[in-house]
């Protein structure tokens, strides 16, 4: 992955509201995960796919963030 997409991304991930992260469905989070990085980074089709793999691998830590900032932990 690329440097510029993985700080964007994981950026994204800490400044969303992690009531949301853990409320989404995994479907219905990947898709507005994509979204948000979409809307900073333009990326082809290619892109989007390697991201959403990505995004796809990271859910169960994206999720375990959002519960640490909620103080699940």
């Amino acid at each position: 992955m690329d440097p510029t997409f993985l700080r964007q991304f994981w950026t994204l991930v800490e400044d969303a509201q992690a009531t949301m992260l853990l409320q989404l469905d995994d479907v219905s989070l990947s898709a507005w995960l994509i979204g948000q990085v979409e809307r900073e980074l333009r990326l082809d089709y290619g892109d989007v796919a390697n991201a959403s793999h990505y995004i796809q691998s990271k859910l169960p830590l994206i999720r375990d963030l959002a519960q640490a900032r909620l103080g699940g932990f």
